[in-house]
């Protein structure tokens, strides 16, 4: 059959062909029109950018940051942990539902502990072309295996040579020698308003470094007493813990260590908000010299319990001022005894150093060598005095306030914290200015002692008919209190006998 007969094609010739030229005068233009379009009006911008005295300084500043980050980033390491925990398999191993059927049969293994493993991601940095590196105690703690990675890719298992937990840092060694290793600065001199820079691996992105200022210093430690953290905007995230804050000389000031973080970040890990603290390097030296040398922490002890100088006590005790740390009891036989301190003493200055409160003085003491001598500045009634104190090794179970009794770790009186007495405590409970002994501050509700009947508050007066009179005599007799244990109590004013079965708590 024919599209088209040969009379439709005669009577219509002048507008198909009309229609043919158009057509393809439409495809030509397309053609031109594709070859052309976008390029007639683009055309690359030009410029040599902005000079001057002025632009020529920042590009030195730059430089100078380039410089430093060239000569430092050699010597930071990425750090990843592994460790194993057990986990249970099924929700419903402890549900009283689901035992109620099967009592204390486990007929599908719901319950076995299985292991698994977890990592964590930090940095650090090498203080010994030997191979010794420092970084945070939370970065390896509990690790099972250790890798660190250096600068360039080359991996290693690594070792814990010492960690301690009250000021969170942790000196590992690796098999290398050769190493490139940073500066070690001058924390004591740092400003507020000092450009500072960060290196790490935030969120596993290695070898990172940030820019900003220290925003305060003698921040008080989160996780302890012992810390006296510098402030920085510096952005930090996890991951960079354990890498070092740097100077403008280069020199490592700071350990970033923690962050106010937001919950933004990979993993739901949190994010930098632009506070960020690191832990001064001159305390992280003493810390890690004494983990190289012996594995463990020698700090400082003065014996006293010191409190807050508010503006009412500074005025009761001639003080011009607010800074400085309120001497409220001394313990006897301490260092400060010996030295002649007093309650009622105010703490000003230690060398020198002025001292801003009583958290700093905690700072200072315990991060200083047992068996130097400290001159001490002091107002007592309202004249200066210097005093000079050789300091003791502080108690291993001392809490980080001086005068408090970390809890016994075993025997009878285990779960139980306290604290010497003072004239403020004795108000505050009644007591009498002649009661001797110590105030329970904290109390593990499944220890005996709890079990027991003790309170927070009880004031302990005798241990198996021993008097206590501060929290180193309690020290010593909580010590040897290994079997059934007689105390006498003073509760509210009141005496009562007391006696503690140590087996009889929840956790033996």
């Amino acid at each position: 059959m024919q599209l088209f007969s040969k009379k439709f094609l005669r009577d219509n010739l002048v507008g198909l062909s009309l229609t043919l030229i158009g057509v393809l005068c439409l495809v030509f233009a397309s053609v031109m029109y594709m070859g052309q379009r976008n390029y007639s009006d683009f055309v690359l911008a030009k410029g040599a950018g902005l000079d001057g005295p002025d632009i020529n300084m920042l590009e030195q500043e730059n430089k100078a940051y380039e410089r430093i980050a060239d000569e430092v980033t050699p010597a930071v390491v990425y750090i990843k942990s592994t460790q194993v925990v057990p986990v249970s398999q099924s929700p419903f191993a402890m549900d009283p539902f689901f035992r109620q059927f099967f009592g204390n049969m486990n007929p599908f293994g719901y319950g076995v502990p299985r292991n698994q493993i977890e990592r964590a991601l930090g940095s650090g940095f090498i203080v010994s072309s030997g191979g010794y590196i420092l970084t945070n105690n939370h970065v390896i703690k509990n690790a099972k295996s250790i890798v660190v990675t250096l600068h360039d890719r080359r991996t290693f298992k690594a070792k814990v040579v010492g960690a301690d937990p009250q000021t969170d840092l942790a000196v590992l060694k690796i098999d290398a020698d050769h190493l490139p290793t940073v500066s070690l600065g001058n924390s004591s001199e740092l400003h507020v308003g000092d450009i500072v820079m960060a290196f790490g691996s935030p969120f596993g992105l290695s070898f990172t470094v940030t820019r900003g200022t220290v925003s305060a210093l003698g921040r008080p430690g989160m996780a302890s007493a012992f810390q006296e953290f510098i402030q920085t905007d510096a952005p930090i995230n996890p991951g960079n813990s354990g890498g070092p804050l740097v100077n403008v000389q280069g020199q490592v000031v700071g350990i970033n260590t923690a962050i106010v973080s937001g919950q933004s970040g990979p993993g739901d890990q949190g994010s930098f908000l632009g506070i960020g603290f690191a832990i001064p390097i001159n305390m992280a030296r003493h810390v890690m010299e004494d983990l190289i040398k012996t594995g463990k922490v020698e700090q400082g002890y003065l014996g006293v319990e010191i409190g807050a100088l508010t503006p009412g006590l500074a005025r009761e005790f001639n003080v011009p001022d607010t800074s400085g740390a309120l001497v409220q009891d001394v313990t006897p036989g301490s260092p400060a005894a010996k030295a002649g301190l007093k309650d009622g003493d105010v703490i000003r200055s230690v060398n020198g150093r002025k001292v801003r409160n009583q958290l700093q003085l905690t700072a200072v003491i315990s991060n200083t060598d047992p068996g130097k001598t400290v001159q001490l500045g002091v107002l007592r009634h309202g004249k200066d005095m210097t005093v000079p104190v050789k300091l003791g090794q502080r108690p291993a179970n001392l809490s980080p306030r001086a005068g408090h009794r970390q809890a016994p770790s075993q025997g009878a009186l285990r779960g139980i914290t306290v604290q010497n007495l003072t004239p403020q405590i004795r108000q505050q409970l009644g007591l009498s200015p002649d009661l001797t002994g110590v105030v329970i501050t904290n109390l593990d509700p499944n220890s005996a002692a709890a079990v027991a009947g003790l309170q927070e508050g009880d004031v302990i007066e005798r241990i198996n008919h021993q008097p206590v009179h501060n929290v180193t005599e309690f020290d010593q007799l909580a010590a040897a209190a290994k079997g059934e244990t007689l105390l006498r109590v003073n509760r509210q004013g009141e005496g009562l006998y007391v006696v503690i079965s140590p087996g009889s708590d929840n956790g033996q």
